[in-house]
């Protein structure tokens, strides 16, 4: 297949007896379909787009809270402190299949207001006391990535002793043997 590109045509003269006109072709140029070339493209341009570092790329993952494993937070399951919070990010309907021994449930969905309310807000939605900001607060899911989530929430709202356990429910559930996940 070919195409026929051309530019208007220009009248040169108009015959004074005839109503005949004469007309001047301008160039023409075929191009087969299967090999359009774009004229007037030569010139090579830079991408408009500046290449990001990594961290520009994800700016809410600019920091990693410190990670607590099973050995380290089952003894603070079995004997809590007062000063520290153990805290189910997931959905009350998750939460049905069960929780960590001394955990609380904050789902992550209103976890962000929730760490901005006051404390008689907080203690009046959620029937106890709001951690303080320099209070040890661990957070947990199902598998970890809600948890990752909730941290960086938390050290956004000013709080500085964050824990993430990432193996999360899952990894509870397989090493308790209890639940079902």
């Amino acid at each position: 297949m070919f195409i026929l590109r051309t530019s208007n045509m220009r009248v040169i003269s108009r015959g004074a007896s005839t109503n005949s006109l004469r007309l001047v072709m301008p160039r023409v140029q075929v191009v087969q379909r299967t090999h359009l070339v774009r004229l007037n493209s030569t010139e090579i341009k830079p991408n408009p787009r500046p290449v990001r570092k990594e961290k520009e790329l994800n700016p809410q993952r600019d920091w990693d809270a410190k990670v607590i494993k099973y050995d380290d937070l089952k003894p603070k399951t079995e004997s809590p402190a007062p000063n520290s919070w153990l805290i189910d990010v997931r959905e009350p309907d998750e939460v049905m299949q069960g929780m960590i021994p001394s955990a609380v449930n904050i789902p992550l969905t209103i976890l962000p207001e929730s760490l901005n309310a006051s404390p008689a807000t907080f203690r009046e939605k959620f029937g106890f006391e709001k951690p303080g900001k320099d209070q040890e607060v661990t957070f947990y899911c199902r598998s970890g990535m809600r948890s990752s989530s909730a941290s960086d929430i938390a050290k956004r709202n000013g709080y500085i002793n964050i824990l993430n356990y990432k193996g999360s429910w899952l990894d509870w559930v397989e090493r308790e043997g209890t639940a079902k996940a």
